[in-house]
């Protein structure tokens, strides 16, 4: 029979104290003197910054995001309080301890039905969507995602029509032309010259406006023509594809040099997308940006809910009055396109319509 082992105090384990370690709270540091700036681009981690702009003091920084910030993003385009070392000078870092109020944030999602969003930029006045009229050929479906997301963002939108030389934007421009959307165009002159550059210079000047489009339309052509030391990636279009190649990698935040006494203002240049998911947008705030169709859906009987099957919808009726048949093709297309949006939306579309919106 085994004797019964009698324990005694070497058989504790006595974990050590931590006397000497600070305990947890939740007040945080006011940081009272810390110094306002703008993210003007984000690189894996670190956050270039403007600090004091447009003041007397204004100077290039680098940053890190203070831990008390948790996972709250920040991207170009807002407006945060630094500390530490601000001089900017090489090898410093700042923190970053606070994200000032957004006024607009544009938004979007991997697909329409994916719940996690990915904030673009902050603070941005105006939508640019820029769209080749050829090589690549528009993707009137995907233009559409982006107003959505830009009116749903409270920001104004601009339709900014890429190679005129190669294609009629006349075609394009009318599908936009009843709804709230400045359309403009640009073509490549003789001497390379960039014909519509200063038209569209005129409506950036004193604005915050970011760039949105697929690769390969000369959005970053764009960009070097209005902001000469950007030196964006441009890149090519493939032959077999039709899509361009993405030269662009992250966002950034560029100034706008004045010209001709116009006001100051910012270009934000993004990564080339190919999709835009709108799962952060309401169903019920689809039909707004199309403000065309929202007019004559005024007259659909109550609960339409303006889809393909949606008995005596008012927009079926617009389209078969159409006064000519070239009217009733551009009439067909927009609502055709709504109810894409509205299918993508409410689940009643494949999982691949995000893509094909897309294209």
């Amino acid at each position: 029979m085994t004797p019964t082992r009698r324990y005694d105090e070497s058989d504790v384990r006595i974990r050590p104290g931590r006397s000497g370690s600070r305990p947890r709270t939740k007040i945080r540091p006011e940081h009272a003197d810390a110094e306002t700036a703008m993210v003007t681009t984000v690189d894996r981690g670190r956050y270039t910054v403007l600090v004091d702009p447009g003041g007397p003091h204004e100077r290039r920084a680098l940053a890190m995001k203070a831990r008390e910030l948790g996972r709250e993003r920040v991207v170009p385009g807002d407006r945060v309080d630094l500390v530490g070392d601000t001089s900017g000078d090489a090898g410093t870092l700042a923190r970053i301890v606070r994200i000032s109020d957004r006024t607009t944030v544009l938004r979007r999602t991997a697909d329409d039905t994916d719940p996690i969003e990915r904030v673009i930029v902050a603070n941005a006045d105006q939508l640019v969507i820029v769209t080749a009229l050829a090589e690549p050929e528009p993707r009137t479906r995907m233009i559409d995602r982006c107003v959505v997301a830009g009116y749903d963002a409270g920001m104004d939108v601009v339709l900014a029509l890429t190679k005129a030389d190669l294609a009629d934007p006349s075609t394009l421009a009318s599908l936009y032309a009843p709804i709230d959307v400045t359309v403009l165009s640009t073509s490549r002159g003789p001497d390379r010259t960039i014909v519509g550059l200063e038209e569209l210079r005129a409506l950036l000047a004193g604005r915050t406006s970011v760039l949105v489009g697929h690769s390969g339309v000369g959005k970053s052509t764009l960009v070097n023509a209005l902001v000469p030391d950007a030196r964006r990636s441009t890149g090519v279009v493939n032959d077999t594809t039709g899509r361009g190649r993405h030269t662009s990698s992250s966002a950034i935040a560029l100034a706008l040099p004045t010209v001709g006494g116009s006001a100051p203002g910012w270009v934000i240049d993004t990564p080339g997308v190919r999709s835009f998911g709108l799962a952060h947008v309401q169903v019920e705030h689809l039909l707004a940006p199309f403000s065309d169709l929202a007019r004559v859906a005024e007259a659909c009987p109550r609960g339409c809910t303006h889809g393909d099957d949606a008995p005596d919808c008012s927009l079926d009726e617009w389209v078969a009055e159409a006064p000519d048949d070239a009217t009733r093709v551009l009439r067909a297309a927009r609502v055709e396109s709504f109810r894409r949006l509205l299918a993508s939306r409410t689940g009643n579309a494949s999982t691949d319509s995000v893509e094909r919106d897309s294209r």
